[in-house]
C-alpha cells in the first residue's frame, strides 16, 4: 500500500508492493489489457496510489505517451494546473496540428499568458484538448495517469470529461484514482462521468487480518505477536495506511500496551480525526469515551453508565460524522475504529477509569464487567483478581480461549504476589495455555519464558515447559534443550513425568522419526498419568499411542481405542485434535469407513469451533477436505484444504499438514502447478522442522502432483523418498499415506516393472493383514498396468474392471474413476494387439474414454478430466493399423511394437502408450528385425503397405 509523504516508512519497503488488492488489480488489468479505462475509487490510505503506480508501471510501456498528473489538496483551487501536468512537455509536440484558435487557447491556459479562459474561449479550449489527445493517438497508444482525482482543479477536470466522451476509439485511455467515502457517492459518480464511457469502476477494499499481517511484514515490523495483529486490523479497520501507522507506533513505543488495553495511536493518525473531536462539546466527549471504552455501547448503556444526554450527544457526534448512523438497530457504531481508538489514546488516564468504573456496573455481561473493573482498578485487589479468573472460566467454556487469556493475564496483574494455586503464576499459565487453544503460539511462548525466570514451584515449572514445547509447534527439534530440564523439575511426581514423557513421545515421532519409540514413550505417560490420577492426560496418552498404532499397522491399535473410550471421559480431550475422537476418526478412514469417517470429524469439527480451538479446527478442516477427496468429492474438498491453509498460515500453525493436503486437493481438482508449488512449500517447511513425519506426508503430495502433471521420473524419485523414511519410521500400514500405487504406476511408465511389482506385491501383504479393501483395489489397478507392459492384455483388463468395481462400492468415487481411465487407456491399445489370447475381441473407443471423463466430471476432477481429454484426443487423431499376417509369429510385446510403428509412432510414443521404457523399445525392435528378416522401421511400414496393397 502506500504512505503519504508525510509519513515515512521503515528503509526496506517497496512503495509500489501491493499487498491484499490482488483481485481489483486484476479486474484493472483485464480492463486496460482490453483497451479500456479504469477509475480506481476507495477510502483514504487504502492503497490507490500504490496500485495506480503498480498499473501504470506495467502498461506505461505499451503506450507511445504517457500523461501525467496528481493533484493536491493545496492546488485545487488553481485552473489548469492539471492540464499543465500533463500536456506541458508535449504542446511543442502537436502545436503544428492544432488550429491557430486552439493553440492560442491552450497555449494560454498551459502558462498563464493572456486573458484565455472556459468563459472567453470556451469551445476553442475544449476542442484543443480533445485535437491534442487525438494528435498524440495518431502516433500511438496514449495512456493518461491521474492520481488524486478528488482534488483535480474544476476547469482541468471539466475538459477532460469533454474530450473523453468524445474520443471514440481512439487509442486513449485513462487510469485514474479518486478518493471516495461512503456518503460521497454523488461526488464519485461526477469523477466516473468525466471518464470515457467504456471506464471500469474499480473499488479498492480492506484488507484481511491476513493481508496486514503480510504488509507489516514487508515494512519491516515482522514478528509481531499475532494477538497484536488482530489488534491493528481491528482498530486500522483493514486501512493499510492506519494499519502500518499502528505498527510504526508499536515498534517505536518502549512498552507495549498491557492486556485489556488498546493499541496506542500515533500523532499521524490521531490529527485525523481530532480536528472533528475537538469541536464536541466536553459532555459529547465524555459519551463518547464510554461508548470508546465499551465492547458493544448502545443509548441504554449509556444511560447505565450515567450518560443521561446521551441520545442528543450521540447525535452531534453523527452530524461531525464520528458516528455512524445505524438505522436497523441502536447500537452506537463510530464512522471508523480509528476514531474510537484515537479519542480514548487522547483521553487522560483518569478519565479512562471512570468510564471504566461506570461501565463494570452498567455493562449487562459478566465478562465484561469484570474486564472494565480490572481496567479501573490500579494495583492488587484479591476481589478483582477472582472475578477476572471467573470471567476468564467462563469465557473458556464460551469458547472464546483468546478473551479467557486476556482476562487471565489482567487477573494475574491484580493478584498478590505467592505461589501456587491460584498466585499470579499460575494464572498466567492458565492464560497462556488458553492462548495455545486460541492459536496464539507467540504470546504463550512470551508468558510462559516470563514465569520461568522467576517460577521456583516444580508444578508451574513444568506447565510452563509444556507451554514452551507446544509453541513450538512440528519444530519440536528447536526446544531440544528443554526436555531434560523438564525432567529435572518434574522429580519423581508422575502427574508431571507424564506431561514430559507424552511430549517425548511427539518428539520421538517428530524429531525422531521412531514410530516405535514414540508408541512406547505415549505408553508410559498413560501409565504415569493413571498412576498420578491425570485422567485427562492419561486419555490424551493413550489417543496418541492409538493413534500411532494405527499409523505403523500395530495388531493392538483397536484395544487401544477401546481403552481411551472407556468412561470416564474427558470432554476437552474428546474432541482435541490429538485426542481419542481423531484417533477413532483415523481409524475408520484407514478401514474404508468413509461415512462413519465423515460424520465424526464433522462433529469434531462443529464442536471444536464452539469451544474456540484454533489449531483443531485447523486440523479438522484438514480431516475433512482428506475425507471428501476420498469419497471423490475433488470441490468440496479442495474449498476445505483451502480453508484450511488461510487459517493455518494465519495463525502459524500446522502449514506444513494444511500445504500438503491443499497440494493433494489442488492436484485432484485444481491446478497441477498449485499442487506443486504447495507440495514443495510443504517439503521446505518439514526438512526445516526437521519433521520426519510430515516430510514422508509432503513427498507423497509432491509425487501424486508429479505423476498428475505427466513428470513420471520426477514422481519415482519422490515417492521412492517416501518409500525409504516410511521404512525408517516404522510405517508399514500401507493406508497411511496411499502412495504405493503412484509409484508402481509410475515405475510402469519409466520401464521399471520388476521394481513395480515388488512394490505392490510388499504393500499387498501388509494391506491383506489389515484388511484394507480400497489399498487392495488400488494395488490391482496398478498391477494390471504391470500386466499390459508384460503383453497380458486379457489379464489386465479383467483386473482393472475388477478393481474399478470394488473402488465404486467402497465409495473411492476418484480412485473409481482413475480405474475407469486406466481401462480405457488399456483397451485403447487393442487394435495393437488383435484380440485376447481366448480369442475375444479387445473393444477399443470413445466410449471407455467417455465413461473416463463422466466419472471424473461427476468428481470435479479437473487435472485428471484434462488427461482424459487429451488421451481421447491423441486417440481419434490416430487410428492403429490392422497387424499384418508376417507378424503373427511374433510375441506379444513384440506385435504391439511393430503395429505402433506401422502408425508411425516413434519410440518415445511407443514407449508412453505401452507403460515401457524407450530402451525396451529398441531391444524389442531388434528382435522384431531378427524375426522378419528386415533392417530398419522403414521395412516394418513396407511390410504394412503390401498387406494394404492386397
Amino acid at each position: 500500500m502506500t504512505v503519504r509523504r508525510d509519513l515515512k516508512g521503515p528503509a526496506n519497503y517497496r512503495s509500489d508492493l501491493v499487498i491484499g488488492q490482488e483481485e481489483p488489480s486484476a479486474a484493472a488489468r483485464e480492463q486496460l489489457a482490453r483497451g479500456g479505462s479504469v477509475l480506481l475509487h476507495g477510502p483514504a490510505g487504502i492503497g490507490k496510489s500504490t496500485v495506480l503506480r503498480a498499473l501504470a508501471a506495467e502498461y506505461a510501456p505499451i503506450a507511445r505517451t504517457v500523461l501525467r498528473c496528481s493533484a493536491t489538496e493545496s492546488e485545487s483551487h488553481l485552473p489548469f494546473l492539471a492540464l499543465a501536468d500533463l500536456f506541458g512537455l508535449v504542446l511543442d509536440e502537436v502545436s503544428g496540428k492544432l488550429p491557430a484558435a486552439q493553440h492560442t487557447a491552450l497555449e494560454s491556459a498551459l502558462t498563464g499568458r493572456g486573458e484565455s479562459t472556459l468563459q472567453r474561449d470556451g469551445l476553442a479550449l475544449r476542442l484543443a484538448v480533445l485535437s491534442t489527445l487525438r494528435a498524440l493517438a495518431a502516433k500511438g497508444p496514449v495512456l493518461i495517469v491521474a492520481d488524486d482525482l478528488q482534488w483535480l482543479d474544476a476547469a482541468s477536470a471539466e475538459l477532460l470529461g469533454f474530450a473523453a466522451r468524445r474520443l471514440g476509439e481512439t487509442p486513449v485511455q485513462m487510469l485514474c484514482a479518486v478518493r471516495t467515502e461512503p456518503e460521497q457517492a454523488e461526488r464519485y459518480d461526477r469523477h466516473l462521468r468525466a471518464c470515457p464511457p467504456d471506464t471500469l469502476s474499480v473499488r479498492l477494499g480492506p484488507l484481511t487480518r491476513t493481508q496486514v499481517s503480510a504488509l507489516l511484514g514487508h515494512r519491516g515490523y515482522a514478528g509481531l505477536p499475532r494477538s497484536t495483529v488482530r489488534d491493528i486490523h481491528r482498530t486500522s479497520g483493514g486501512n493499510p495506511l492506519f494499519a502500518l501507522e499502528l505498527g510504526r507506533a508499536l515498534a517505536e513505543s518502549p512498552t507495549p500496551p498491557r492486556p485489556g488495553e488498546p493499541l496506542p495511536v500515533p500523532t499521524s493518525l490521531r490529527a485525523l480525526v481530532l480536528s472533528r473531536l475537538e469541536m464536541l462539546s466536553d459532555e459529547a466527549r465524555r459519551t463518547l469515551l464510554v461508548a470508546s471504552a465499551g465492547a458493544r455501547p448502545t443509548p441504554a448503556l449509556l444511560h447505565a453508565a450515567g450518560r443521561g444526554n446521551a441520545e442528543a450527544e450521540c447525535a452531534q457526534a453523527a452530524e461531525l460524522g464520528l458516528l455512524a448512523t445505524e438505522p436497523e438497530g441502536p447500537a452506537v457504531r463510530f464512522a471508523h475504529p480509528l476514531i474510537s481508538a484515537a479519542l480514548y489514546a487522547e483521553a487522560p488516564a483518569q478519565e479512562r477509569r471512570a468510564a471504566h468504573a461506570a461501565l463494570a456496573t452498567a455493562a449487562p455481561d459478566p465478562i465484561e464487567r469484570a474486564r472494565h473493573l480490572a481496567l479501573a482498578t490500579t494495583g492488587t485487589d484479591p476481589e478483582v483478581a477472582a472475578r477476572l479468573a471467573e470471567a476468564a472460566a467462563l469465557a473458556r467454556d464460551r469458547g472464546a480461549p483468546s478473551v479467557a487469556a486476556s482476562l487471565g493475564l489482567l487477573a494475574a496483574r491484580h493478584t498478590p504476589p505467592g505461589g501456587g494455586p491460584g498466585g499470579p503464576d499460575d494464572r498466567r499459565l492458565q492464560a497462556a495455555e488458553d492462548a495455545i487453544t486460541a492459536g496464539e503460539v507467540d504470546l504463550a511462548r512470551d508468558i510462559a519464558r516470563e514465569v520461568l525466570t522467576r517460577a521456583t514451584v516444580p508444578a508451574e515449572r513444568v506447565r510452563a515447559w509444556m507451554v514452551v514445547i507446544e509453541s513450538a509447534g512440528q519444530a519440536l527439534g528447536d526446544v531440544d534443550a528443554v526436555f531434560p530440564q523438564a525432567l529435572a523439575d518434574a522429580g519423581d511426581d508422575p502427574r508431571l513425568l507424564a506431561l514430559v514423557h507424552y511430549q517425548l513421545a511427539w518428539r520421538g515421532l517428530v524429531v525422531q522419526g521412531d514410530f516405535a519409540e514414540a508408541r512406547q514413550e505415549a505408553a508410559h505417560a498413560a501409565e504415569l498419568a493413571a498412576r498420578g490420577r491425570d485422567r485427562r492426560n492419561e486419555l490424551m496418552a493413550l489417543a496418541f499411542q492409538a493413534s500411532t498404532e494405527t499409523l505403523m499397522g500395530h495388531p493392538n491399535a483397536p484395544a487401544t481405542i477401546k481403552r481411551a473410550l472407556r468412561e470416564p471421559q474427558d470432554p476437552y480431550v474428546a474432541c482435541h485434535h490429538n485426542g481419542v475422537g481423531s484417533a477413532r476418526y483415523r481409524w475408520l478412514l484407514m478401514s474404508d469407513r468413509l461415512a462413519e469417517a465423515r460424520a465424526t470429524i464433522t462433529a469434531l469439527l462443529r464442536e471444536v469451533r464452539r469451544r474456540g480451538m484454533v489449531e483443531s479446527e485447523v486440523h479438522f478442516l484438514r480431516l475433512l477436505a482428506e475425507t471428501e477427496l476420498r469419497s471423490g468429492h475433488c470441490g468440496r474438498a479442495l474449498d476445505l484444504a483451502r480453508e484450511s491453509l488461510r487459517m493455518a498460515r494465519d495463525t502459524g500453525i500446522g502449514e506444513s499438514a494444511s500445504a500438503t493436503l491443499a497440494s493433494l486437493a489442488e492436484a485432484s481438482g485444481g491446478s497441477t502447478d498449485r499442487a506443486l508449488a504447495l507440495a514443495r512449500e510443504a517439503v521446505g517447511h518439514a526438512e526445516e522442522d526437521g519433521d520426519q513425519m510430515y516430510l514422508s506426508r509432503a513427498l507423497t503430495a509432491l509425487g501424486h502432483a508429479q505423476l498428475v502433471a505427466g513428470d513420471d521420473q520426477a514422481a519415482v524419485t519422490a515417492l521412492r523418498r517416501v518409500r525409504e523414511l516410511e521404512l525408517g519410521l516404522g510405517i508399514t500400514d500401507p493406508a497411511r499415506g496411499r502412495w504405493h500405487g503412484d509409484l508402481a504406476e509410475a515405475l510402469v511408465r519409466t520401464g521399471e516393472r520388476a521394481e513395480a511389482q515388488r512394490v505392490i506385491d510388499v504393500a499387498r501383504e501388509h494391506a491383506l493383514r489389515l484388511g484394507r479393501e480400497s489399498v487392495l483395489a488400488v494395488l490391482d489397478r496398478s498391477e494390471a498396468q504391470v500386466r499390459a507392459a508384460r503383453g497380458d492384455q486379457d489379464a489386465a483388463v479383467a483386473q482393472v474392471t475388477s478393481a474399478q468395481d470394488r473402488l465404486a462400492k467402497l465409495g473411492n468415487g476418484l480412485e473409481e474413476a482413475r480405474a475407469a481411465f486406466a481401462l480405457a487407456r488399456l483397451r485403447a491399445l487393442a487394435p495393437a494387439l488383435g484380440v485376447g489370447r481366448a480369442g475375444t475381441p479387445l473393444v477399443p473407443g470413445p466410449a471407455s474414454y467417455a465413461e473416463a471423463a463422466r466419472l471424473f466430471r461427476r468428481c470435479r476432477a479437473l487435472p485428471w478430466l484434462r488427461r482424459v481429454e487429451e488421451a481421447a484426443t491423441a486417440r481419434s487423431a490416430r487410428q492403429p493399423e490392422v497387424a499384418p499376417a508376417a507378424l503373427d509369429g511374433l510375441a506379444a510385446m513384440e506385435r504391439q511394437v511393430a503395429a505402433l510403428v506401422m502408425e508411425g509412432a516413434t519410440n518415445r510414443e511407443i514407449a508412453a502408450r505401452l507403460f515401457i521404457s524407450v530402451k525396451t523399445v529398441e531391444a524389442t525392435l531388434t528382435r522384431v528385425y531378427r524375426k522378419l528378416g528386415i533392417r530398419s522401421r522403414v521395412d516394418i511400414v513396407r511390410l504394412a503397405a503390401g498387406r494394404r496393397a492386397k
